[in-house]
C-alpha cells in the first residue's frame, strides 16, 4: 500500500472519528511524558552519578569521607541533592547543560587520575561560579541561616554565619571545600586573595584560635 492509500485512509479516520484522534494523543502524550520523566529520575541519582570511573574513583571517594556522607543524624546528601536543582524548570536547565560533560566523557578529557588533577581547578571554578549565581541554592533546600543555632555565649554579630549573611556572602563564598578536596591551586590563589582582603583567618579555621581583641580585623 502506498503513502497517498495510507494518507488518505488517515484523514478519513480523523473526519469520522476525531474523538478517537484526540484520545490517542493524549495516550501518546501520557506516555511521552512518563518515558521522559522516568529517564530524568534514572539520571538523577547517585548511582547514575558514579556509573563512570571518572566519578567513581576521584571525586566520590573523597565525598565518602565527609560529613555529608556519613554523620551523626544518619542524613545523607547526594550528589544530585547539591549539584541537581529540585524544581523541575532548573533540573531541566541543569540536565541539558550536563550533556556538555557527556561530550567530555566521550573524549575522554578526564579518563586518568593525571588529567583530572590538572583540570581539577577549572572543574571547580565552573561548579563555584555556579552555586554563586544561584545563591547556593542546592545548599539552601536543607540549611538555613535563621535556622542555625548560636554556639553557647555568641552573640549573633559574632557568628561566622551571621557575618556573612550581612555581608551579602553566599554557603559556596566560604565552604568549597565542604565535600571534596580543595584544588592545589586554590592554596596559591584563592588564599592569597583571603589575605589580600584582610579576610580573618578564623572565619574560615573554625580551629583556629580568635584574638581576644579581634584586631585582625583592623590589620
Amino acid at each position: 500500500m502506498d503513502q497517498h492509500v495510507w494518507k488518505k485512509r488517515l484523514s478519513q479516520l480523523v473526519a469520522a472519528s476525531p474523538l478517537v484522534v484526540i484520545l490517542a494523543s493524549i495516550l501518546l502524550g501520557i506516555l511521552f511524558w512518563g518515558g521522559f520523566n522516568t529517564a530524568l529520575e534514572m539520571t538523577n541519582t547517585e548511582t547514575f552519578c558514579i556509573s563512570c570511573h571518572e566519578m567513581r574513583d576521584n571525586v566520590y571517594k573523597e565525598y565518602r569521607k565527609t560529613i555529608h556522607y556519613q554523620n551523626r543524624t544518619g542524613v545523607r546528601a547526594t550528589c544530585p541533592d547539591c549539584h541537581v536543582p529540585r524544581d523541575w524548570v532548573h533540573k531541566v536547565v541543569r540536565k541539558i547543560a550536563a550533556t556538555n560533560e557527556l561530550y567530555h566523557w566521550m573524549a575522554g578529557s578526564i579518563n586518568t587520575r593525571e588529567k583530572f588533577v590538572a583540570k581539577r581547578y577549572e572543574l571547580a571554578q565552573h561548579v563555584w561560579a555556579g552555586m554563586k549565581r544561584t545563591d547556593s541554592r542546592e545548599c539552601r533546600n536543607c540549611h538555613d541561616f535563621e535556622a542555625m543555632q548560636l554556639p553557647p555565649g555568641t552573640q549573633a554579630k559574632e557568628d561566622r554565619h551571621w557575618r556573612a549573611n550581612m555581608e551579602g556572602k553566599t554557603c559556596i563564598d566560604c565552604h568549597k571545600g565542604i565535600a571534596h578536596q580543595l584544588p592545589e591551586e586554590f592554596l596559591e590563589i584563592e588564599h592569597a586573595r583571603l589575605e589580600k582582603e584582610k579576610v580573618p583567618c578564623y572565619q574560615c579555621h573554625v580551629d583556629m584560635q580568635r584574638p581576644p581583641d579581634d584586631d585582625w580585623d583592623d590589620e
